[in-house]
């Protein structure tokens, strides 16, 4: 039987809030060819998410513990869903292919993924080209943009 317990999700955000990307990784799928992937990922506020899209499979979202912003975009970058997790919504699940990003609001965040298998990375191709890769000038920007966005808005600039 695999489990979460309290004392992992503690552990879990700790490490997470020790990470240089302050993000921390628990599988609950055996290897990373599995069919079905299945994670909890701590995320402390700060942690950038690009927006992006997984064109092979649906993407279901659980909160665990915390809050955690997700935008839907359309092609050009305009927020088409606007969602609390962990507040007013407690699961989503995004067709494949839908345009995404996270952001956590709380310390000690921990969200719940499922997706088809096996693992594939996020190529440049399905990474939105209107927003700066991870580690490159004008995330911050982009992260607090996330944080005020509306269902319409879009064309977000540095």
């Amino acid at each position: 039987m695999k489990q979460i317990t309290l004392s992992d999700m503690q552990q879990q955000s700790e490490a997470a809030a020790r990470a240089p990307r302050l993000r921390a990784h628990r599988n609950f799928h055996p290897e990373l060819s599995d069919p079905v992937q299945r994670l909890a990922i701590a995320m402390e506020p700060g942690t950038y998410i690009r927006p992006h899209r997984h064109p092979h499979t649906f993407e279901l979202l659980i909160p665990l513990s915390g809050r955690f912003l997700v935008l839907n975009f359309d092609d050009n970058g305009t927020v088409t869903e606007r969602v609390i997790l962990g507040e007013e919504c407690m699961a989503l699940e995004m067709d494949a292919g839908t345009w995404h990003a996270v952001l956590s609001l709380d310390n000690g965040g921990i969200i719940f993924e499922v997706k088809h298998g096996g693992y594939q990375p996020v190529t440049e191709q399905d990474s939105a080209s209107w927003a700066p890769a991870e580690g490159e000038p004008g995330t911050s920007e982009l992260m607090k943009w996330y944080a005020i966005a509306q269902i319409g808005d879009g064309g977000f600039k540095l």
